[in-house]
């Protein structure tokens, strides 16, 4: 038996030990800490998703982190076997789809992180073809046309600012380029839009238009005519999303907020433009769809950080029962086009994703993964608790608390706060490699759904509107006071985390409330807004206005975006940073981490960089994401915890 599995056994079946309580009273049972695992043990829990079947239903498609680095797998229904199909050591490789036909497949990739994707072809022989080839042009898979005859795909090789979107035959039966299989047509010409649902007769194509974060329009395009009709004219705020096309074309499903505070979804009829409420919840539904022959509705809600999934039998309305499922939410629902299995995957903030199978005919379900390291005893994770506390205005917060397993009556603990991008992301109760390592390493963690957050309605999303770095920050500062009254937090032990936008929180935190956090954790985090906004990439155009709009326009609002940007008060720095920066990052550039890094540093602070030069706007690579979790669990030991302190 291993170290790791004896510390983990005697975790489970230790003595307990027990507290004598005053006056005789009862006593107290003490939770025995939990076995210490290694960032290489969570690592060695497996990441996938997707799922697509094959055309004769007896295998998935998916994507696996097994070799540390993405790449396409299938796995075989009945035996449960997986396969790799790719195997890329640089680039990752996420599979899309089977082909409907035969077992040809569509996987992406980009090249270093710099997120030019390209749609690649894998044939049955192994052969690749890039379907792209201009190789400076972005593109995105829109799906299967219903007739299976060819697939829809954006790219902005036109014009890098505008998704075109195109359609491509795979039977080549249309005018193509000699030796070219796969021929395509240009199916609309985008001027400022971002593609939606396309009906299934081809005639139709709903476009988006954003004016805010929070607000947009949406448009229904006759693509025989070319008219652009107006399907959401409001007052207010409002969102509007396309979903599907009912199959006989006669009507438009969408989700909108349009006069409530969470989404719900809509239908439109093309011919009468009648509007009718199909669901509401009391939370967001954020997707609906509908199976190959219409056999099946399905939604998604957000309750709560948690997503619930809703399947109707159409013809009767009634919900179909699945079975019970392991403790945890279903996601990436997948009807095959018999429908007479779906694919989905089970995850908690205690497991990784599992990709399950379900037979509607047998009502049996089956799993077909099992991504937990065998070296890592799941008892000894620890589930998140959604909690909420009030902030300095009276607005109540949610966030997701993490407490150690093992904290001794009276011990104080040190806390990390871990702040989502966006900004109006949301951290929900999946599970993350990084959360348990630091919480199993003894930290207390609190992921802050500060104001600005989706899922928790359209006013609290768009409460941080221009006061970014102000009342966002607020709200974290506050949830200190929560941590402190759980009774085993140190006060004088609470650091911040983020990525991205989260990663400007935290050093917005350094420089605006410099004496608010005891260290600071930056992982790619904007520091300099004027150059940010105005070097997105291109692709971003038709989200440029409704960004500018929330963050401040770098041309007009200069000055309010100087005065929000930690580079230019990087003098008030005073507490210990560590900053990590893939180097082809094309969102935040790599110079921003390195001049806050040279702010810093010029103060006498401690700080630590660390550089990924293979990676962009996150780190995908099993390595890299190693080596830096390592080296912020050392920088937190040192700087937060004070461990070498206490060795002494």
């Amino acid at each position: 038996m291993t170290k790791t599995k004896i510390l983990s056994f005697m975790a489970m079946v230790g003595l307990i030990a027990f507290v004598q309580c005053t006056g005789g009273g009862p006593v107290e049972e003490v939770e025995s800490p939990p076995a210490e695992y290694s960032i290489e043990q969570f690592m060695n829990t497996v990441q996938i998703f997707g799922s697509s079947f094959s055309p004769d239903e007896s295998k998935i498609l998916y994507t696996s982190k097994e070799t540390g680095i993405f790449n396409a797998y299938e796995v075989d229904i009945a035996s449960g076997q997986s396969t790799a199909l790719t195997s890329s050591d640089q680039d990752y490789a996420l599979a899309i789809s089977y082909f409907p036909d035969d077992e040809r497949f569509l996987f992406t990739s980009d090249q270093g992180g710099n997120e030019i994707n390209h749609i690649y072809v894998r044939n049955v022989d192994g052969t690749v073809k890039d379907l792209i080839p201009d190789s400076t042009a972005k593109a995105q898979f829109y799906g299967w046309a219903q007739d299976d005859k060819s697939f829809f795909l954006t790219s902005n090789s036109r014009d890098p600012k505008f998704f075109d979107l195109y359609e491509v035959d795979i039977s080549n039966t249309g005018e193509t380029m000699e030796g070219d299989l796969y021929s395509s047509r240009l199916v609309f010409e985008n001027t400022n839009y971002i593609v939606g649902a396309i009906s299934p007769n081809r005639k139709f194509l709903t476009l988006v238009q954003p004016i805010t974060t929070n607000n947009n329009n949406m448009y229904l395009r006759d693509l025989e005519s070319g008219e652009n009709i107006l399907l959401s004219e409001h007052e207010g705020m409002a969102t509007y999303s396309p979903q599907y096309f009912s199959l006989d074309n006669s009507k438009l499903y969408y989700t909108t907020n349009e006069g409530k505070e969470f989404t719900y979804l809509m239908s439109y009829e093309l011919e009468t433009g009648n509007r009718e409420v199909v669901e509401e919840a009391a939370w967001d539904i954020v997707f609906a769809g509908l199976s190959k022959t219409g056999k099946y509705r399905f939604i998604g809600i957000n309750a709560d950080a948690k997503t619930e999934i809703i399947i109707y039998n159409t013809a009767d309305g009634s919900k179909v029962e699945l079975p019970t499922l392991p403790e945890g939410e279903i996601t990436s629902v997948n009807i095959s086009d018999s429908e007479k299995q779906m694919a989905f995957y089970v995850n908690s903030s205690t497991s990784p994703s599992n990709l399950y199978v379900y037979n509607f005919e047998s009502k049996e379900y089956k799993s077909l993964s099992d991504t937990m390291n065998p070296e890592i005893n799941q008892d000894d994770l620890v589930a998140g608790e959604v909690i909420r506390f009030k902030s300095f205005d009276g607005m109540e917060i949610p966030a997701l608390l993490y407490k150690p397993k093992g904290i001794q009556p009276g011990e104080l603990r040190p806390a990390i706060l871990d702040i989502h991008g966006g900004p109006g992301g949301q951290r929900r109760l999946n599970y993350q490699f990084r959360i348990q390592y630091l919480v199993n390493h003894g930290y207390v963690v609190l992921s802050v759904n500060n104001r600005g957050s989706s899922g928790y309605g359209k006013s609290f999303y768009a409460a941080d509107d221009q006061k970014h770095g102000d009342v966002d920050l607020k709200d974290c500062i506050w949830s200190k006071k929560f941590l402190e009254s759980t009774g085993y937090v140190d006060p004088d032990k609470i650091g911040i985390m983020g990525g991205s936008y989260g990663g400007y929180m935290v050093m917005a935190a350094l420089t605006f409330a410099p004496e608010e956090f005891t260290v600071g954790v930056n992982y790619f985090g904007v520091t300099n807004w004027l150059r940010t906004l105005k070097s997105i990439p291109p692709w971003w155009e038709a989200f440029k206005d409704a960004l500018y709009q929330e963050m401040g326009d770098p041309y007009q609002d200069s000055v309010a975006l100087y005065n929000k940007s930690p580079l230019f008060h990087a003098s008030n720095i005073v507490k210990p940073v560590i900053v990590l920066q893939g180097a082809n990052d094309p969102r935040v550039l790599k110079i921003e981490s390195d001049e806050i890094v040279e702010g810093a540093r010029a103060n006498g602070v401690p700080v630590e960089y660390v550089i990924f030069d293979d990676e962009g706007h996150g780190f995908l690579k099993k390595e890299n994401q190693i080596e830096a979790s390592e080296s912020v669990l050392a920088f937190l030991d040192k700087h937060l915890w004070g461990k070498e302190e206490e060795a002494m």
